[in-house]
């Protein structure tokens, strides 16, 4: 058993986002543009055969929804949140998602998307600046954060940065036409993540203790 700080979140917002995740992890297999999922993105099963590197890296992140779901399973129905391999594994799954969003910005930040300048600063902060400033957060308040909700507000960290700028980049009118099944969902499930990523790195948690 840990012996490290945890601690249970309320046992509503608990059944909140396990139902958020469950949408998200369905998410995976909507269409997102063009009438490609975010698991035909990973496969390469692009429209016109234009599946590369590019889009493995912008659909990849969105399968983090099934380890949070896992975690807030856990949370619901288990006596145990998570566990040390467990949080060790999943924290190595969020930074290679940061990564790839790293990634997935650079023809942004070079200036060769072929984007306005208004998106391309708003995929840069949505992006990066998400992951930026959670990460400060969470080092920040490393000692007093319990350690299953900073491995979560790690992992929802990561898929917004890529969430949001899918939302931004595939939000163009040219794609309006498309199925977006998974658009939409996605629309609506990030604002509530958000909110719960927020109450998580600015709520005032008790001091680290072992148990």
């Amino acid at each position: 058993m840990d012996t490290i700080h945890d601690e249970r979140a309320p046992a509503w917002l608990n059944a909140v986002t396990l139902l958020i995740w469950l949408a998200a992890a369905v998410g995976v297999f909507l269409p997102f543009a063009v009438g490609t999922s975010p698991l035909n993105a990973v496969m390469l099963r692009v429209p016109q055969n234009e599946g590369n590197w590019w889009h493995v890296l912008i659909g990849a992140p969105f399968f983090l929804a099934f380890p949070i779901l896992w975690l807030r399973t856990r949370a619901v129905f288990s006596p145990t949140l998570s566990t040390a391999a467990g949080r060790l594994a999943l924290w190595i799954a969020a930074v290679l998602s940061m990564c790839a969003t790293v990634l997935v910005e650079m023809p942004f930040l070079l200036h060769r998307a072929g984007t306005s300048e208004m998106q391309r600063l708003e995929v840069i902060a949505s992006g990066l600046g998400l992951v930026a400033v959670s990460a400060a957060v969470l080092y920040v308040r490393r000692q007093s954060i319990p350690v299953t909700r900073a491995l979560l507000a790690g992992l929802t960290a990561a898929y917004l940065a890529n969430a949001s700028l899918c939302l931004i980049v595939y939000g163009e009118s040219q794609f309006s036409g498309s199925s977006r099944s998974g658009w939409f969902l996605t629309v609506i499930i990030v604002w509530p993540m958000l909110l719960d990523l927020a109450w998580t790195l600015s709520s005032r948690l008790r001091p680290a203790t072992g148990r």
